[in-house]
């Protein structure tokens, strides 16, 4: 986030925005710039990738389910937005921490131990490590003593299932069924609650005892029950 800072700096905020007494180094000034990025970053990526996913790649009958609720593109806009002004602040104390030097973040590949297998190490480290975060951090917002005063009031708005494992779009490659948490996945969370927490994949749900396999993959889904209704609609019109 450094280079990210400083290509900032170099091209806007100090020619454009901050006053030239203002250091470029300054603690205040690289929370605010860091927090502007931030932001504006995460929305960019956030509506864009959300646009391209939702008009090239959502799955456009599940809008027919009796689950998808009135408005529901507009409210999980204004839904996510808000959710990324908020999760910016934590995010922006890492940003700032890595920007003053408190990481072991390297430029060059030399600098590692282990050269290019320490580089694959710390990729597999990371995907491990988010995982099992995110899974155990997402069971424990499924606890009726947390779901009930905050999770509920954000888990009426997640149907539409944007962008990745909310798209809709249920192919994964035959091999990988058993080990990437995919959309087929993800939407028996949504549709049976206590299922599939998982981020990347299904191996922390295994252990958990909460995975199950997908309803889409069994002729059981969402589509077969949007066809099955659409079947009986035009069978009443007749």
């Amino acid at each position: 986030m450094d280079h990210v800072l400083n290509i900032a700096d170099h091209y806007i905020f100090t020619p454009y925005v901050y006053p030239s007494t203002w250091p470029e180094n300054d603690t205040l000034r690289q929370l605010i710039s860091l927090w502007v990025v931030t932001n504006l970053g995460a929305q960019l990526i956030y509506l864009g990738f959300g646009a391209l996913s939702f008009y090239y790649v959502f799955e456009h009958n599940l809008m027919k389910h009796p689950q998808f609720i009135k408005n529901q593109v507009r409210k999980e806009i204004e839904l996510g937005t808000v959710a990324i002004f908020w999760m910016s602040f934590p995010t922006v104390a890492l940003f700032f921490w890595e920007v003053r030097g408190h990481s072991k973040l390297y430029d060059n590949i030399s600098k590692s131990t282990l050269g290019w297998s320490g580089m694959f190490l710390s990729i597999a480290g990371f995907l491990f490590f988010t995982d099992m975060c995110i899974y155990w951090i997402h069971w424990c917002m499924h606890h009726k003593s947390i779901y009930k005063g905050i999770y509920l009031s954000l888990f009426v708005f997640v149907n539409i299932w944007t962008i990745s494992i909310h798209d809709g779009d249920y192919r994964i490659p035959g091999p990988f069924i058993y080990l990437i948490n995919g959309a087929a996945h993800h939407a028996d969370h949504h549709l049976y609650f206590n299922y599939n927490y998982g981020q990347y994949f299904t191996l922390w749900d295994r252990l958990g005892g909460s995975y199950r396999h997908p309803s889409a993959l069994l002729g059981k889904g969402t589509h077969d029950q949007i066809r099955e209704l659409m079947a009986e609609a035009a069978q009443t019109q007749r």
